[in-house]
C-alpha cells in the first residue's frame, strides 16, 4: 500500500511533485490547531522541514534538502515512496483528489477545440476543483523533470 502524507506548510511543491507521482498528499499553507494530528490519525506521514515537530508526532520525516528533487529522492531512498508511472498524472495537482476520465460532452464544453482534436481520449477532470488535465507538452515537461531527477 502506497503512503499517504501530510506536508506542511514549507513543503507545497514537494506535496505537488507527490500528487503528480500519484500520492495522497495534503497540504494546506496553514494548518489550524490539531489539524495535523487529526490527518496523521488517518495513517499518514508528516513531511516536514521544521525540526521541532519530530518532538510532538510518532510517523515523521524530516526533510533535508530544499530542492524538489532531492526531497524526492530522499523520500525515495527512506523507503516512503517508489517509482510507479501508472500512478503518476491520477491526482489533482491541485487539491489532491483522484482523476476520472473526462466525458467526451465537458470537454467539448470546457477546452479549446484544438486540445479536444489533438487529445480526443487521455483527458481527465477533477471532480472537485472542476479542473481539466491532458497529455500536453506540460505533462512531458513534468516526466522529463522526474526522469532527470532519477524517477
Amino acid at each position: 500500500m502506497a503512503e499517504k502524507f501530510v506536508a506542511d506548510a514549507m513543503l507545497g511543491k514537494l506535496a505537488k511533485w507527490l500528487r503528480m507521482m500519484g500520492y495522497d498528499t495534503h497540504y494546506q499553507s496553514r494548518y489550524g490547531p490539531g489539524r495535523i494530528r487529526s490527518l496523521l490519525s488517518e495513517g499518514r506521514v508528516f513531511l516536514t522541514r521544521n525540526t521541532r515537530w519530530d518532538r510532538h508526532f510518532d510517523r515523521v520525516v524530516f526533510i533535508l534538502s530544499d530542492k524538489v528533487g532531492e526531497q524526492l529522492g530522499q523520500l525515495r531512498k527512506e523507503g516512503f515512496i517508489e517509482v510507479n508511472r501508472e500512478m503518476w498524472f491520477t491526482r489533482c495537482a491541485l487539491c489532491n483528489q483522484i482523476l476520472r476520465e473526462a466525458p467526451a460532452e465537458a470537454t467539448r464544453e470546457n477546452l479549446p477545440d484544438y486540445v479536444f482534436l489533438e487529445h480526443p481520449s487521455g483527458i481527465r477532470f477533477c471532480p472537485s476543483c472542476r479542473r481539466f488535465f491532458w497529455p500536453g507538452s506540460h505533462k512531458q515537461r513534468m516526466i522529463a523533470r522526474l526522469e532527470a531527477w532519477g524517477f
